[in-house]
């Protein structure tokens, strides 16, 4: 029996959807910012008629441009912090309350001018990347800011405008954040349901496979020759129950874990056979094995699929021969098991009956090949199992 372990999960992401989320969060912000510091500079130094400081502008646009290519990397590199969101809503408003002396009067109305830009880029920015317990408050004090510069600088209608749609992006802006993050926690708590029931049904498929592995072994060894002893196929005492008793203990030995999963590159079918037979005082076997080779699990899965045949043999057939025959063509195993036993009807067999569903066939399914299971009464049976298993 190969030894079945529980399954190792593929890695996953803790929480795909807030994962995403917070990616494009993090990066329209930070080019929505570089974008606007850029742009913004020039659209700035453009228009310096009075009373436009000219000096205060330049200084002004030089900290406003090197701060948006820090917050771009930033937040790029680390994410958006809360520091980035205050410090950038501090040099917004800062900047808000100089308009009189920043923006010329002719191109502050129609709410057009860079610094309105620059608001509403921040308010935009701040309900994106930072709770709704900051962002809210931190898009008020950037409105109440550009409301009291564009009045100082003699343009209520300016400044009631640009209010009124910075306290709309504010709350616009913070409602559909609050919706999105909602439903994308939603989406990470059934996708973390959904992990932990795949999770779970991994580790039952792989404890019913090796219960079903150890069961195969328990009927192919222990069972049958209990089975055999209470036929009296077995003499008591006699060299043959010595050393099928000697083989089933190994095989108990390997059910408490000592038989690894079988690992590694190709192996020698021919081999694992002359194991197999040289493993079985019973029946008579004549062998015609020719030399070829398999993965690992195909090759144990042909080993046992065999002994399981002859085993049934041995119980069903007693004084019969046996033949074990492999060949292989164009990348395909074949084994056959021929014995000239008084044969059966498989039609006949019993659904529960557990040899050739489990022992044999089930294992050939296991790894993608077939078994075949040829018997009439009076004639001897004949079992071919194939692998890969071709239509």
């Amino acid at each position: 029996m190969s030894a079945v372990s529980a399954p190792t999960l593929p890695p996953s992401l803790d929480r795909p959807a807030g994962g995403a989320f917070q990616l494009i969060f993090t990066t329209l912000p930070a080019l929505l910012r570089l974008t606007c510091g850029l742009v913004g500079a020039v659209v700035a130094l453009a228009v310096r008629t009075p009373p436009v400081d000219t000096a205060l502008l330049c200084g002004v646009v030089a900290v406003l441009t090197a701060w948006s290519v820090h917050y771009a990397g930033r937040a790029l590199r680390v994410g958006i912090g809360p520091a980035l969101v205050a410090v950038d809503v501090a040099l917004t408003t800062a900047t808000c309350l100089l308009i009189p002396r920043l923006v010329a009067p002719e191109v502050l109305p129609g709410e057009g001018s860079w610094v309105a830009v620059l608001a509403s880029t921040t308010v935009i920015n701040a309900q994106a990347t930072a709770p709704a317990r900051w962002s809210v408050p931190a898009g008020l004090l950037v409105t109440a800011g550009y409301a009291a510069g564009a009045g100082a600088a003699g343009n209520p209608t300016e400044a009631t405008a640009h209010a009124a749609t910075l306290l709309a992006q504010t709350g616009l802006a913070a409602m559909l954040t609050a919706v999105m993050r909602r439903w994308i926690g939603r989406a990470d708590r059934a996708f973390a349901d959904y992990q932990r029931l795949r999770r779970d049904a991994l580790v039952a498929r792989a404890a019913r496979q090796a219960e079903r592995e150890q069961n195969r072994d328990l009927h192919d060894t222990l069972l049958s020759t209990l089975t055999m002893v209470g036929l009296g196929a077995v003499p008591a005492g006699s060299a043959l129950l010595r050393a099928r008793a000697a083989a089933d203990l190994r095989t108990l030995v390997d059910l408490a874990g000592t038989r690894s999963a079988p690992t590694g590159g190709p192996v020698a079918v021919d081999e694992r056979l002359r194991a197999v037979l040289a493993d079985r005082p019973e029946p008579p076997v004549r062998a015609e094995l020719t030399p070829c080779e398999a993965p690992p699990k195909v090759a144990a899965a042909l080993a046992d699929a065999t002994a399981a045949a002859l085993a049934n043999v041995a119980r069903h057939a007693p004084g019969s021969t046996a033949m074990v025959r492999l060949s292989a063509d164009a990348g395909a195993v074949v084994v056959e098991v021929v014995d000239d036993g008084p044969g059966f009807d498989p039609a006949a067999v019993p659904a529960h009956r557990y040899g050739l569903r489990e022992s044999v066939r089930g294992r050939m399914s296991e790894v993608g090949g077939r078994a075949e299971v040829t018997s009439v009464p009076g004639a001897g049976t004949r079992i071919r199992l194939g692998w890969p298993h071709v239509g």
